[in-house]
């Protein structure tokens, strides 16, 4: 069972998946691209400085790469996505962690400043916010494939009592009698 086969292809999940992927992902590529256009040295620890963070060859090259993977998740959507963006913000909030630790010692290899931890938990926040959007919640709507899944009991009875609603013989879409009243009538 995936996502994007229970969901129409404009359902907001699937859509807030492929947006926040795929904002995410350009604002790495252009941040990496751009250090490519100063034409930096892979290893340079010397303090130069894009968009107000510091950044080197080595770096530019890990925002490309996870730029690239970001905009790849967007392209396929549905809960590719969402899993992508949840490892990959969790990535960049450990990078942030990490590089916090070693600040001016010889081991920032990617030449990370304070602005440029402050950037990673930032950015690994919202990317890892756009992956887990309707999935977790203790308060998912029971359309929702993750409730489904947790819950397969439940929505299994759901599932019988809306067929056994359903007049004989009627087609899948037809509208369902409620308990409050008649079924809605459908646009013509």
């Amino acid at each position: 069972m995936r996502l994007y086969d229970e969901l129409p292809v404009d359902h907001k999940l699937a859509t807030v998946y492929r947006y926040g992927a795929g904002v995410c992902g350009a604002i790495l590529l252009a941040f990496g691209c751009l250090g490519f256009a100063d034409e930096l040295s892979p290893f340079d620890t010397q303090g130069a400085h894009i968009a107000g963070m510091s950044t080197n060859g080595l770096l530019s090259l890990v925002s490309v790469v996870f730029g690239l993977l970001l905009v790849g998740g967007a392209v396929v959507g549905g809960s590719v996505a969402s899993t992508l963006n949840m490892v990959v913000g969790a990535l960049f909030v450990l990078s942030g962690l990490v590089h916090l630790f070693i600040l001016d010692r010889p081991v920032n290899v990617l030449d990370f400043g304070m602005p440029n931890v402050m950037f990673s938990f930032a950015m690994g926040l919202l990317i890892a916010t756009f992956g887990m959007y309707g999935r977790v919640s203790s308060r998912l709507p029971h359309d929702n494939p993750y409730w489904r899944r947790r819950h397969p009991r439940q929505a299994a009875r759901e599932a019988l009592a809306i067929r056994r609603r359903r007049p004989v013989g009627a087609p899948a879409g037809t509208p369902v009698a409620t308990p409050a009243g008649p079924a809605p009538r459908r646009p013509s």
